[in-house]
């Protein structure tokens, strides 16, 4: 006979099984949730398309705002444990400074972060290994102003991110959790009083749901354009870049450490296991708005299979021109592949997590804004308070869907983003250097 106090934990269906959506899953297990559904479109998961499945993420503690400091540490230490299987690698992350790193070193040293100040070009290439710039293969960092804040953080690195998420969504498998795959979900179902119960997918099955967390990434505002998202969750195209190197080439940079410049957005990692060098620019991006639609919709290699994957010809000029001034030997190689990979932005670059105004049964948890993976370890935490009703006062208001947007960050270089114009997007002889 169960106890008169025993309350059953509600039902849960997660859209969604990307960072937010399988970290949300994994932390409603850890507190006993036993009906947990996860509904992904891609018929293949992880999502080939998805942000989160990417070669590497950067996973860095240095933010200018203490907030997210203290939760990326959090992470940081659990990105440490058996459970991620070694796919957290600490290299240490350099960070090149500008007005944003003189606050991030700030924070990075009240909570505890091992972080050497780099005061001079000559104290930033020491953090190389001496072979690349006694060869001439490391650029020489003059350009940075003396008087800024450069400093490397020992404790951070990268994460190899498409590894991580199947992890994850093996281990909530595992645990019980149903993650459905091709289940496109087009319509949340409401009750009586307009409170959501649960969802309708395009093959017409339905799921119920004492509580439906949005989860969808970059597909959060365009799938559900009823919910009126826009200028809260905006999907934006960021460009990366990679270069395939040998063996023998990849083992002269790996012992690099990610290196982001704030000044330009310009980041770049040290060599995978596969020898793959992927680097790009922190900025605002580009949209893409569908015909008769007013919402920015990603544009991927699913959607456009022949050119989804190509960035605009300017943004690639501009990576190989950044990436010529940390390694000019390999802005001299052709580059293997490039991708847009898209994101949810929020004005201010915070993220949304919180319920919806006026709807006690749906839980948005999105816009990470190009800056969420790195949590996720811990990110679901935050999920599950809000759905217990339990988040810290601050970060409520600090994430709630209406809430007063204020200014940037200041954690891009530019903030206003582009629509993206096809007939300017790069092709195969674009990746050769020209002379």
């Amino acid at each position: 006979m169960a106890s008169p106090n025993f309350s059953p934990k509600p039902a849960v269906v997660i859209v969604g099984a990307g960072a937010f959506g399988l970290s949300t899953a994994y932390h409603l297990l850890e507190r006993g949730y036993t009906d947990v559904t996860v509904l992904d479109r891609a018929e293949h998961l992880p999502a080939v398309d998805a942000a989160s499945t990417d070669i590497n993420k950067v996973v860095r503690s240095c933010y200018g705002d203490p907030i997210y400091t203290r939760l990326a540490r959090q992470a940081i230490e659990e990105w440490r444990d058996d459970m991620w299987q070694n796919c957290y690698h600490e290299c240490g992350v350099l960070n090149l400074g500008d007005a944003y790193t003189e606050q991030s070193i700030i924070n990075d040293l009240k909570h505890g972060a091992k972080v050497e100040r780099l005061d001079s070009p000559a104290s930033i290439r020491a953090q190389f290994p001496s072979d690349l710039h006694n060869s001439g293969r490391l650029g020489t960092f003059t350009s940075l102003d003396v008087s800024s804040t450069s400093y490397l953080n020992h404790d951070g690195g990268w994460a190899e991110a498409e590894r991580a998420v199947g992890l994850l969504m093996e281990h909530v498998k595992k645990r019980g959790v149903k993650v459905l795959p091709g289940k496109a979900v087009q319509e949340l179902v409401k009750d009586e009083r307009g409170q959501t119960k649960g969802v309708r997918c395009a093959d017409d099955t339905e799921y119920e749901a004492n509580v439906v967390v949005l989860a969808l990434g970059s597909w959060t505002a365009s799938a559900f354009p009823s919910l009126n998202l826009t200028g809260k969750c905006l999907a934006t195209g960021q460009s990366v870049a990679m270069i395939q190197l040998t063996p023998e080439e990849a083992e002269e940079y790996r012992k690099t450490p990610v290196i982001v410049d704030f000044r330009t957005g310009f980041y770049i990692f040290p060599p995978t296991h596969r020898n793959v060098v992927k680097f790009g620019i922190h900025a605002a991006g580009h949209t893409y708005t569908v015909s008769g639609s007013t919402i920015s919709t990603p544009r991927t290699i699913v959607s456009d299979p022949d050119s989804g994957l190509w960035i605009p010809r300017s943004i690639l000029k501009e990576l190989r021109v950044e990436l010529r001034g940390v390694y000019p030997a390999l802005a001299e190689k052709p580059f293997s592949g490039t991708r847009l990979c898209w994101y949810t932005d929020s004005p201010d670059g915070d993220w949304v997590i919180g319920r919806y105004p006026g709807d006690s049964g749906l839980v948005l948890a999105t816009s990470g804004s190009g800056h969420a993976f790195k949590f996720l370890p811990t990110l679901g935490k935050l999920v599950a308070d809000v759905i217990e009703n339990k988040l810290d006062p601050k970060l409520a208001a600090r994430f709630a869907v209406d809430r007063q947007v204020k200014p940037p960050n200041g954690e891009r270089v530019s903030i206003v983003s582009q629509e993206l114009n096809i007939d300017e997007l790069c092709g195969p002889e674009d990746l050769i250097p020209t002379l």
